[in-house]
């Protein structure tokens, strides 16, 4: 009886699990509500049963084809001219239809923090997210996922229409390019975002162009020959020796609510010593997020007690409560680029010790009291008393999501998990707004971003699509005298690659903020990243882009600057007429702040009284050029450049 009753067991298991491996499945970018592309074949792919035959249906076309002995499918529709909504059916020993299926135009938008920002988080953002009521754009995240290998699939994920309620956490730089783009061309939209804030161009790009990179084919190659386990446990372990061989899974500074380790009194002694401001993995506490806790002693005179003061802690990655003298003063809950500057009642203080005491909770990346020295202190009326340097520190809890790959661990991980999983479906083309953490390589994103472009192309395999892409904004704090620039090299090397067919570049180099990596203005980024889409993608005759640089001439001592792109004209946003942010040296390369005035529609001249025979100039060549001030007629900024690095100009 038991025999029996075990086989009919293991007949039962087969049955559900042949049915299971039966079901023809569909890849999770493919649901209701979606928007197909028009005007080329339509792929749609998925897997069943070897040998399987499948129907695909949609808007009286049908096409049928066999699953392959790998279990995959592919058919391709005819294209499809704008319209909807439609049913999507695919039919194999099981049946799935996906409705309100929209024909329109798709566009990817991808990068980093920038294009991951979400429309909640910009200017006026009330105001914006009420008014994202677009049920014919259609919206569709792809989850966070780090993959050694390329994914066949996405883990979750579904095609959804814009309103308020699915609009507010998507990324505002992809809404307000669709939106654009929908005022104007009035056909269905779909986004499809796919970013991750921090990351690197080298990990958003596949095994195949990267194996051919000089800088990442062994990087690459060691990925691909990881055992991901031993990889968890050595990370585990190098964890455990940072913390002293424990690691904490309970804040022990936070007991039954009391925050026990802000006495002024707690003994202290075996804390480590780290500087402020600089993040903690600077300083040797590597991929540890989770919560650290810093004590600084203050000593004050009698007189100084005499009345309130300001502390002025930087900036805190990513939430904070402080505490003095064991009496909580305030506290900022995941703002990590908002300066702490909390106002303490004199009541609170002590002539002699007092203790600061901030807890800082990491939720990712960077973490700790970061910033410029100079914006750590206290102020007591007009005077200062710094307290950067040197505080007592110690990780109560570390949070153990840092022993798996990160994004940037390797080349390839972000491709094989959040892009090679949406290839091939069709799209019309790319946003992509990254460069922040390649800054530091620029000569290096000379090659990589291009190669990314090329890579993208090559797997989806449609041709060379329209790859529109921010240029860097304006950021950190105006320098006073011309200098060399990461970031300006970095709009270099996106300018470069203007080079590649079908490629357009909007400039975000007027709407930066110095203290904000992320300005908050993305409705002008999204509308000049649409302009660039209806003049490379769609051939309206627009002006699309800013004064671009075309040559230079030197006579007389002076530079002559002749710029395209200049639309209906150049124009300077100054009362009197002054154009800034150019600079011009001579033989020896020491550039000079230089006068600059528009002579002609195209043509600007430039020259300063310091130089008198000119060989270079440069033009918004800064991390943030905040008196940048050429534009055209139509409004769009001058683009940075330099002429002492730019092939074909005689120096």
């Amino acid at each position: 009886m038991m025999k029996t009753k075990i086989g009919l067991l293991c007949v039962l298991l087969f049955a559900i699990v042949f049915i299971a491996k039966a079901d023809v499945k569909l890849p999770k970018i493919f649901s209701s509500n979606m928007v197909l592309q028009q005007g080329m074949e339509i792929p749609v792919w998925g897997w069943a049963d070897p040998g399987e035959e499948i129907s695909v249906r949609l808007n009286g076309n049908t096409v049928e084809t066999t699953t392959g002995q790998n279990g995959n499918w592919m058919a391709k529709l005819p294209a499809q001219k704008y319209g909807g909504p439609f049913t999507l059916t695919v039919i194999g020993k099981n049946s799935i239809s996906l409705t309100n299926v929209m024909i329109g135009e798709v566009w990817v938008c991808s990068g980093q923090s920038n294009m991951e920002w979400p429309l909640a988080q910009v200017k006026n953002a009330d105001e914006e997210v009420e008014l994202a009521k677009h049920p014919n754009i259609r919206l569709f995240t792809v989850p966070r996922k780090v993959a050694q290998f390329p994914e066949e699939d996405l883990e979750s994920g579904e095609w959804l229409e814009c309103s308020p309620q699915t609009a507010h956490n998507f990324s505002a730089v992809g809404y307000f390019f669709g939106k654009a783009l929908k005022e104007e061309l009035d056909v269905p939209i779909g986004l499809i975002h796919s970013s991750w804030g921090g990351t690197v161009a080298e990990t958003w790009t596949s095994a195949q162009t990267i194996q051919n990179d000089p800088d990442f084919r062994e990087p690459m190659i060691e990925l691909q020959q990881m055992n991901v386990e031993e990889y968890r446990k050595n990370k585990e372990a190098e964890i455990r020796k940072i913390l002293g061989g424990e690691i904490p899974t309970e804040d022990k500074g936070m007991q039954d609510g009391t925050p026990v380790w802000s006495d002024p009194e707690l003994n202290d002694t075996d804390w480590s010593q780290i500087i402020a401001p600089g993040l903690w993995e600077e300083q040797g506490y590597i991929d540890i997020d989770g919560i650290g806790w810093y004590r600084k002693e203050l000593d004050l005179t009698e007189d100084q007690t005499q009345t309130n003061l300001n502390l002025h802690l930087g900036k805190i990655d990513d939430s904070d409560i402080t505490f003095l003298n064991g009496i909580e003063i305030g506290k900022t809950e995941n703002q990590y680029d908002k300066e702490r500057i909390y106002t303490i009642d004199k009541k609170y203080l002590n002539p002699g010790k007092n203790m600061i005491v901030v807890r800082v909770n990491d939720t990712g990346g960077g973490g700790g009291i970061w910033g410029d020295p100079e914006d750590q202190y206290v102020a007591i009326g007009q005077e200062k008393i710094d307290i950067s340097g040197d505080w007592k520190f110690k990780i109560s809890k570390a949070v153990m999501q840092n022993i798996d790959l990160g994004p940037n661990s390797y080349p390839t991980l972000l491709f094989n998990g959040m892009i090679n999983p949406i290839v091939p479906f069709g799209i019309k083309g790319i946003i992509w707004y990254q460069g922040e953490s390649n800054a530091d390589r620029a000569k290096q994103y000379q090659r990589i971003f291009p190669n990314l472009i090329n890579d993208w192309r090559t797997q989806w395999n449609q041709g060379d699509f329209p790859f529109l892409y921010v240029q860097l904004a304006n950021y950190m704090k105006p320098t006073q005298k011309p200098a060399d620039s990461e970031w300006a090299e970095l709009r270099e090397a996106q300018t470069m690659t203007l080079e590649l067919l079908n490629t357009g570049m909007a400039s975000a180099i007027d709407i930066g903020e110095a203290d904000d990596i992320h300005p908050r203005n993305k409705q002008d980024v999204g509308k000049r990243a649409a302009l660039n889409a209806l003049k490379v993608a769609y051939n309206k005759n627009i002006v699309y882009t800013g004064p671009t640089f075309e040559s230079v001439e030197f006579k007389e001592g002076k530079a002559y600057i002749t710029f395209t792109e200049t639309g209906s004209g150049l124009a300077v946003k100054d009362k009197y007429g002054y154009v800034k942010s150019f600079a011009i040296a001579g033989h020896d390369r020491q550039f000079h702040w230089a006068k600059a005035e528009i002579i002609n529609k195209n043509t600007v001249v430039v020259y300063s009284y310091a130089v008198t025979d000119p060989v270079a100039v440069r033009f918004g060549w800064s991390d943030n050029p905040d008196d940048l001030n050429l534009y055209n007629l139509e409004l769009l900024p001058a683009n940075p450049f330099r002429t002492d690095n730019w092939p074909g100009i005689t120096k």
